[in-house]
């Protein structure tokens, strides 16, 4: 497993000023961005070492009007990092917010000093 949540992260916050890891506790500042790796999986191992992950995020937008060009700006932010929109949906939430949810799923190749960015497979 390699660690690539900086980059994540750092792609998100070039667009967004209120984007953290955990649930979002700034209310005040809109849009509230949430980014949670959910899969960093080896898909190809040769000679004891990982040479391909797969990755999967999930990204959730809250907003108090519309997130469309929210989920946009995510895309655009992303793509460059190759990782692709896999699913997209509007969700429910108590809090009368917008919520969006997202996810993306893209290929890496690893070495012991560098990460490439291959996007999907």
């Amino acid at each position: 497993m390699i660690n690539v949540k900086d980059q994540v992260y750092s792609a998100l916050a070039e667009v967004f000023d209120n984007v953290s890891d955990i649930y979002p506790t700034d209310w005040a500042t809109f849009p509230a961005v949430q980014y949670t790796e959910e899969a960093n999986n080896v898909v190809v191992k040769t000679d004891d070492r990982e040479q391909l992950a797969q990755l999967r995020y999930r990204i959730d937008i809250w907003s108090n009007g519309s997130t469309s060009e929210h989920a946009i700006a995510v895309d655009n932010a992303l793509a460059p990092l190759g990782l692709t929109r896999v699913e997209c949906a509007d969700v429910p939430d108590p809090s009368n917010h917008r919520h969006k949810q997202m996810r993306y799923e893209g290929i890496i190749e690893v070495d012991t000093e560098h990460v490439y960015w291959t996007g999907n497979q």
